[in-house]
């Protein structure tokens, strides 16, 4: 299967999982925890279509592989950022830069990718401060829907996994006519 154009990056919690269902252990690990619905569907959907995903996410890497790998989702990522590793929280630059080098891409690549994640604060305003696209998924209760700033100011907003597919091949095919008139 040919690889698309896209690059999507995406957090973890309340983008993929509940987080008002995580169970931690004593060294605040998450043990368990519920998948949001549709969210398998959307990430293993979005890598069958060719997609490239890489997960950028704040906290733990042990939290991350105990709930990917127990739903599934684990081998669908071609690399996983944790802010653990990084020793930075979104919206740092740091975080989003590793992912890109993680990939063996560089940062004139940030145009081919897409920031897909629930908090305005971090998810959306890291990506707007180096001019990555991004999408929040407002499906969660827990953090604000409204941007303090304009750069907290989401280029698209979803509402649940599934509506992420439809609109990354929008972009996808947006990216692919802009190569191929360059």
């Amino acid at each position: 299967m040919e690889k698309k154009e896209l690059i999507i990056f995406l957090d973890c919690g309340d983008t993929i999982i509940d987080e008002g269902t995580e169970i931690r252990d004593q060294h605040d690990v998450v043990v368990k925890a519920d998948v949001i619905p549709g969210a398998d569907t959307m990430v293993k959907t979005l890598f069958e279509k060719g997609y490239r995903l890489v997960l950028v996410a704040d906290g733990l890497a042990q939290s991350f592989k105990n709930m990917l790998t127990d739903h599934g989702l684990y081998d669908y990522f071609e690399a996983m950022i944790y802010s653990e590793n990084i020793k930075e929280l979104k919206p740092s630059p740091r975080m989003f830069k590793a992912a890109i080098g993680a990939i063996d891409l560089s940062e004139k690549d940030f145009d081919r990718v897409v920031m897909v994640g629930n908090n305005l604060r971090r998810d959306i305003k890291g990506a707007n401060l180096l001019g990555i696209k991004n999408v929040f998924m407002d499906w969660a209760p827990r953090y604000t829907k409204t941007p303090a700033d304009e750069k907290e100011q989401p280029t698209y907003t979803i509402h649940e996994p599934m509506e992420l597919i439809e609109l990354a091949e929008k972009l996808n095919e947006e990216l692919s006519l802009r190569k191929s008139t360059i």
